[in-house]
């Protein structure tokens, strides 16, 4: 089994770009939680990390939106955002090109994947590469699941990736971490920019740890976007890590955070 780790986490730019405005007990709590995650990684000597993240039109847009992206490249560039905004200085992050083409090979068996030799990273992917790589020394494959531009991904087919995924990593001999990165509820660039909807954070995370398919697949996108506002549409991620590890999760984190405006979270889930 190469697949050797799977999990989920916030990628809020204001983990680390407003962290200061964190009380210092809630700051303690985010990275205990990250730390965890990133020692349980690195404990498995692993030779690639996934992250699925949800593109925020630093590569793609309305016009050129894929369903799903690979990355492959050996290096990516980020973040594409303002440094001093997001705390987060610009740096070159490894890649394995020749990993994700053999990776790539095996998930185009079965499911249609864009390839992108060339990525910026913003946010969705340098927020956890930073806290969870913090020496930029493991080699990254980025994912995208379209959250953004409808028509979104359904999430039926976030699930049929995560599956897809599991048995593209278990053809390769290489030791592979997975983590899913996004939401849970929270309104950017509007005006609820800020609101939480912190019960129905619990409702989806509770779904999320029992693996729960019938629940997770059952929200339309107009209930999602009533309830946990369009940054809920990256549940998307987190669905595609359940179907890829099978088991039951672990909420190390899951905490509102109104200046970070998202209820921070971090998680893992049994690989079966």
């Amino acid at each position: 089994m190469s697949l050797v780790y799977a999990g989920v986490c916030s990628h809020a730019p204001g983990i680390t770009g407003r962290i200061d405005r964190v009380a210092p007990e809630v700051r303690a709590q985010m990275a205990e939680g990250y730390a965890r995650m990133r020692d349980d990684i690195k404990a498995l000597n692993v030779d690639a990390l996934i992250v699925i993240a949800a593109e925020h039109f630093a590569n793609f847009f309305f016009n050129n939106m894929p369903v799903f992206a690979v990355g492959m490249a050996d290096q990516y560039h980020g973040p594409i955002e303002d440094p001093e905004w997001l705390k987060i200085e610009r740096t070159r992050v490894p890649g394995n090109a020749e990993l994700s083409r053999r990776l790539i090979t095996e998930l185009m068996k079965t499911i249609d994947v864009a390839v992108c030799e060339e990525w910026q990273f913003d946010h969705g992917i340098m927020v956890p590469v930073h806290l969870l790589t913090p020496g930029y020394d493991v080699p990254i494959i980025p994912m995208n699941l379209n959250c953004q531009a409808p028509p979104l991904t359904p999430l039926a087919r976030a699930w049929t990736f995560g599956e897809e995924l599991r048995r593209a990593c278990d053809a390769l001999p290489e030791r592979i971490a997975l983590v899913g990165t996004g939401g849970i509820s929270h309104w950017p660039a509007t005006p609820d920019s800020g609101r939480i909807n912190w019960d129905w954070d619990r409702k989806f995370m509770d779904e999320w740890t029992r693996n729960d398919k019938a629940a997770m697949l059952g929200y339309t996108d107009e209930q999602i976007y009533e309830e946990a506002g369009q940054g809920g549409f990256e549940i998307r991620t987190f669905i595609s890590v359940a179907a890829a590890a099978g088991g039951q999760g672990h909420v190390h984190l899951c905490t509102p955070v109104p200046p970070v405006a998202v209820s921070v979270t971090v998680a893992s889930m049994d690989i079966v």
